[in-house]
């Protein structure tokens, strides 16, 4: 019991990238311009869709949600990355790290909600076209992201809570960028037990939760594509799908890699190539994912830049 008392942290050293001293600036710089392409790029997404009264669907609704989920969850751990890749020492106080996977979590979780919330959004288009309108009003595209806010906060307080009870005694350095759930169970000399039980359990619910909507979803739309006689229909009504899918994919992949697995498996350079896979790289990706091929948004923009150039 003395041990314990006498064990628990007052800050956390992030190691991150500290094994590559050389290539600090190298990667300095190219995580500040991976960061201002995602908040150029999403910011882009939301004032179009803002500004476009064509763009003001339920679609574009959820994609601007979107767009601003991804800056949160970017801004929560590149900056401090930013600044750590040019310090000495690169600390973080315990509250400060159980404040920062609280948030993270919410905002990672809430992203995954909010494809979950396209997903059936796209069912409701194709399957439903003449209701579609009439069911996705205003007033249930807010609250069914107000809901998934609240399911997701609740989600984290839960981990955080828990993380913030743990004991570390040997050592502060923690072998990450910032303060992810497996690192600090990694790092805990407390009987993780508990942690790693919710983690793999109620984690499982929460993000498979919005991925079974996803594929349910898909195979009511399949099967309504599949009865379309013309390719060209079924060409249109697929592309509609198929922003959706690929961010979905790059999506769920390396957070699935990461979350649904014991700590015990836990491996340094991998997960952090991992980790900035779904925390920087998604969130890049997406603006490019909903605008090359979406005619919408290109249109949008080219009238946006048709404006600024008249005021010119």
């Amino acid at each position: 019991m003395e041990r314990r008392n006498q064990s628990s942290a007052s800050e956390f050293i992030l190691l991150g990238f500290s094994s590559h001293p050389d290539r600090q600036i190298h990667l300095f710089f190219v995580f500040l311009i991976m960061y201002t392409v995602i908040l150029v790029g999403n910011l882009t997404i939301i004032i179009i869709i803002r500004i476009d009264s064509r763009l003001h669907t339920p679609m574009y609704f959820f994609l601007s949600v979107l767009a601003c989920v991804d800056i949160c969850f970017t801004s929560l751990t590149v900056p401090k990355l930013l600044v750590d890749l040019l310090s000495v020492k690169k600390a973080i106080s315990f509250a400060a790290c159980i404040i920062q996977l609280h948030f993270f979590l919410s905002f990672g979780n809430m992203g995954s909600f909010v494809l979950g919330i396209m997903g059936f959004d796209r069912y409701m288009a194709i399957c439903h076209p003449l209701r579609y309108m009439q069911i996705m009003r205003v007033g249930l595209c807010v609250s069914l992201v107000l809901c998934a806010w609240v399911i997701v906060s609740l989600h984290s307080s839960i981990h955080s809570v828990l993380a913030s009870k743990l004991y570390y005694c040997d050592s502060n350095e923690i072998h990450h960028f910032f303060c992810d759930l497996p690192p600090l169970l990694k790092l805990s000399c407390s009987d993780t037990t508990a942690n790693e039980l919710v983690l793999f359990t109620e984690t499982t619910v929460i993000l498979g939760a919005p991925l079974l909507c996803i594929l349910i979803s898909y195979f009511r739309i399949a099967i309504v594509i599949l009865k379309i006689k013309s390719s060209e229909g079924r060409t249109k009504a697929f592309s509609t799908c198929f922003s959706h899918i690929t961010s979905t994919v790059l999506f769920y992949a390396p957070v699935l890699f990461t979350y649904v697995r014991p700590s015990s498996v836990y491996s340094l350079e991998k997960d952090m190539g991992i980790s900035i896979m779904y925390s920087m790289v998604n969130s890049m990706l997406n603006p490019f994912v909903y605008s090359v091929r979406n005619n919408d948004v290109k249109e949008a923009l080219k009238k946006v830049k048709s404006k600024s150039q008249w005021h010119k």
